[in-house]
């Protein structure tokens, strides 16, 4: 997952802080869907895309686009807490 976040965000350096942080907002994302009674499946599709609008959202401080990734991710989020699939038993 830190390699697909990582491309997604175009980080190309292995920089400790740097990793520190993609993993930590991974692991965000992991626990607010699970926060939503979502199951997190690092390989299902949606969940990854979940987590990279997440990420993409939340890194860096100057991002434009910070606001429409969030949104993007809510509904997503809001998607699959519906789905029967994706809801933790």
């Amino acid at each position: 997952m830190i390699n697909l976040v990582k491309g997604a965000l175009r980080i190309t350096t292995d920089a400790p802080g740097i990793i520190d942080e993609v993993t930590n907002l991974i692991d965000a994302c992991k626990s607010d869907l699970e926060m939503a009674g979502i199951k997190y499946d690092k390989d299902d599709d949606l969940i990854r895309r979940a987590t990279v609008m997440y990420a993409k959202g939340h890194f860096g401080y100057d991002n434009p686009e910070a606001d429409r990734f969030l949104q993007s991710y809510e509904m997503l989020k809001q998607h699959l807490m519906l789905s029967g699939d994706y809801r933790e038993a």
